[in-house]
């Protein structure tokens, strides 16, 4: 699949649930369904910037797609970041760093954080879109 119908696969998800508590609550259970990152992994080399929580994000690539493994000690954060990788795992570099993700205006999840969770959510994608870029250019070099 590609980044686009990701996107609307979880649009579509979001649309089940009629308040912001039972997408609060789908969200957690993201979160619940990330694999915790192996402690090596969760030191500063890794740790996402501006967040509220503690969020580590951890870039790989093969065969020329770039993978994304990551953890919070938030659940709230885990969810999101967890979303993010649902969308840009397994995709090829220069799609990741194009991507408008416009699913996270569609689902209204920006409105519905506080000013530094979104913050967060922000620094979250700025740093993937990074890794994808990094990670494009060496495999091209």
């Amino acid at each position: 699949m590609n980044i686009k119908e990701i996107e609307e696969e979880i649009v579509s998800e979001f649309s089940l649930f009629d308040d912001w508590m039972d997408k609060y609550n789908y969200i957690i259970d993201v979160g619940k369904s990330v694999d915790a990152l192996d402690e090596k992994y969760r030191k500063q080399d890794y740790l996402i910037k501006g967040c509220q929580s503690q969020v580590w994000v951890l870039p790989e690539y093969k065969d020329g797609k770039v993978y994304f493994k990551a953890d919070s000690d938030a659940l709230i954060t885990k969810g999101i970041v967890g979303l993010l990788m649902r969308v840009l795992s397994g995709q090829p570099p220069q799609e990741i760093v194009d991507a408008d993700l416009a699913f996270i205006d569609e689902i209204g999840l920006k409105e519905h954080l506080s000013q530094t969770r979104s913050n967060g959510l922000v620094n979250m994608i700025k740093q993937m879109k990074l890794y994808a870029l990094a990670l494009k250019t060496k495999h091209e070099a």
